[in-house]
């Protein structure tokens, strides 16, 4: 993975695990689940926590950072880019209502890393690539604990983005090792994961047990 001088990622692998952070207020104990998960060297790490206000994520993102820089896993804010400029992150991710993929590029530059929510919506996968996201995400694939209302996107969605963009394809909501080669069949570049591997035994040979199965050569040029 290429990096510019002052050590910014300017581009996410192309396959891997994408681990998404719970919800947790304590920052120790966030600090400590995200410590054991970085141990298996996860593609990507995003903070996301929603039940935290604007004072507690910037207090955990600046925790998080200097962790994902030792093991040079790039760290990706959920829903603010206002948070990810301000602690020096390695990109963004905005679903809906975050603001414009395009801004946040322009914003960022080129080094930097843009990923949007997809949903079932092919029109947002075109906005999307048409702002240089570098990802796009599409889901829920199957029933999620996290979101257990979220729209599920088809197989063939998934299908028809690998097929016709050149761009990293992120698959979300209810992925497990059990079902995980289900998206990875489909095209998947990165599977975004909370329950299973931050509710586990073993969060860090988690990790590893889904590196071991993601590490694959890529087809995104």
């Amino acid at each position: 993975m290429n990096k510019s001088e002052d050590g910014r990622f300017f581009s996410p692998p192309w396959c891997g695990l994408y681990a998404l952070t719970p919800d947790e207020r304590d920052t120790r104990r966030l600090v400590d689940k995200v410590s054991a998960v970085i141990e298996g060297r996860p593609a990507l790490l995003q903070y996301r926590n929603k039940l935290a206000d604007s004072a507690l994520k910037r207090e955990q993102a600046a925790a998080l950072l200097p962790l994902c820089r030792v093991a040079g896993v790039p760290l990706i804010i959920n829903d603010d880019l206002a948070l990810a400029l301000e602690v020096g992150a390695d990109g963004v991710h905005l679903g809906r209502d975050d603001g414009e993929a395009a801004d946040a590029r322009r914003v960022l530059g080129p080094g930097r890393i843009v990923g949007v929510s997809c949903y079932d919506e092919w029109s947002r996968v075109e906005a999307g690539v048409a702002a240089g996201v570098n990802y796009v995400a599409l889901g829920a694939m199957f029933a999620s604990a996290t979101k257990p209302q979220a729209v599920r996107a088809s197989f063939a969605l998934l299908e028809r983005v690998r097929r016709e963009f050149a761009v990293a394809v992120v698959a979300i909501g209810g992925i497990t090792l059990g079902n995980v080669a289900q998206v990875l069949d489909a095209g998947a570049d990165l599977v975004a994961v909370i329950s299973d591997v931050f509710d586990a035994d073993d969060p860090g040979e988690r990790t590893r047990a889904y590196a071991e199965l993601l590490a694959r050569p890529s087809t995104t040029p």
